[in-house]
């Protein structure tokens, strides 16, 4: 190895979060056919209509009205959980930071996220679990003069679908085993190049009624190479005010119940992606994203089954690195890595502040 080191990036003194999977199936139980369907759309300007790919604008609308029928037709009870969110509108933006030296402007992000999942039931021990999601990031400036070396302004585009067996063992036993394979590109002129291939294995125990947990593992043949992450999952009901649901390092939220029509709490989220440039001025290069988000949130029972969540917080080790294809590392392991001699191409922009604004549809659960 020619070296080992934190998760930092060159252009920031930040540690980097780790894994790259949005999520994986919540509390498993094979009684149940489960079916949700989350679709978030951008509310920045920056994210023009135009960007989100037409085939998949298509997709989500001849999809939502069966699956939302569907979904209120099959929804009886779901392992100690009160609600499901089947329908998720949301859009998210950054507030305008500054880019480094030598680069004068600010940039801002967006994020687009569209999310499917279909568990088929097997048998009273077996769910075949799907899940596909469409996740883009947009980045828009105010530079006057911008580089031709490197990108600034860009789309990128992940198309991620986990499929898999889930197989409960006994009242307190149980695993899961997907696969993860994932398009990841800026959907310029993209190849069989933008492919990676992944999976996720997590041994389930629960070891009271009101405590859930995973162990295992994701793994992802990332552009820059291979990447492992140990996995923890958590579902503690601590009491009937609070609880801790996440997948760590990934994810976890901390919720206060107030009362029956208020939720709040703290959420974190981590992310590494890396996507595959077909633009021909770049055409082979990669970009690498890292963010960790954490955010405040509360969210009203509006009216029935529909409810209103905001998000206010702040964007952590937030960087687009470009990266010639030819540039590797050895092997990640978290946040630790080997053999990284690599040197990006571009200039980055700040961390920053962050809102969400999600209306959602959930069903209650019995």
């Amino acid at each position: 190895m020619k070296n080992i080191s934190l998760g930092k990036s060159k252009n920031h003194n930040h540690i980097i979060a780790s894994g790259s999977v949005v999520g994986v199936m919540g509390r498993s139980n094979p009684k149940v056919i489960q079916l949700a369907l989350t679709a978030s759309c951008g509310i920045a300007s920056s994210f023009p209509a135009h960007s989100i790919p037409s085939f998949l604008a298509m997709t989500v609308s001849l999809l939502c009205l069966p699956l939302v029928v569907f979904c209120t037709l099959l929804t009886t009870a779901l392992s100690a959980q009160s609600r499901i969110d089947i329908l998720t509108i949301s859009g998210a933006v950054g507030m305008p930071s500054a880019y480094q030296q030598p680069l004068d402007g600010k940039a801002t992000e967006s994020n687009l996220l569209i999310n499917l999942k279909l568990p088929i039931k097997f048998n009273e021990n077996t769910i075949w679990y799907h899940d596909f999601t469409y996740s883009g990031f947009n980045v828009a400036n105010d530079l006057e003069v911008r580089p031709t070396e490197y990108l600034t302004a860009m789309r990128m585009h992940g198309i991620i679908l986990q499929t898999g067996i889930v197989q409960k063992i006994n009242d307190r036993n149980g695993f899961q085993l997907l696969a993860v394979p994932r398009y990841m590109s800026d959907f310029k002129g993209s190849d069989s190049k933008s492919w990676q291939l992944g999976g996720i294995g997590l041994y389930e125990h629960r070891y009271h009624d009101r405590l859930l947990m995973r162990y295992g593992a994701l793994y992802n043949q990332e552009l820059f190479g291979p990447l492992l992450v140990p996995l923890v999952y958590l579902d503690w009901q601590i009491n009937d005010k609070w609880s801790m649901v996440g997948l760590m390092p990934i994810n976890l939220r901390i919720s206060y119940k107030v009362n029956e029509k208020l939720t709040t709490g703290l959420n974190h989220f981590g992310f590494i992606t890396t996507y595959r440039l077909g633009q021909e001025e770049f055409k082979g290069d990669y970009i690498e994203r890292n963010s960790i988000d954490e955010t405040l949130f509360a969210r009203w029972n509006t009216t029935g089954n529909f409810f209103i969540e905001v998000r206010v917080g702040y964007s952590l080790s937030r960087v687009y690195e470009q990266y010639d294809e030819s540039e590797k590392m050895d092997f990640r392991l978290s946040i630790v890595r080997f053999g990284d001699d690599r040197t990006p191409k571009n200039v980055n922009f700040d961390n920053g502040f962050i809102t969400s604004l999600r209306l959602v549809y959930s069903l209650p659960i019995n």
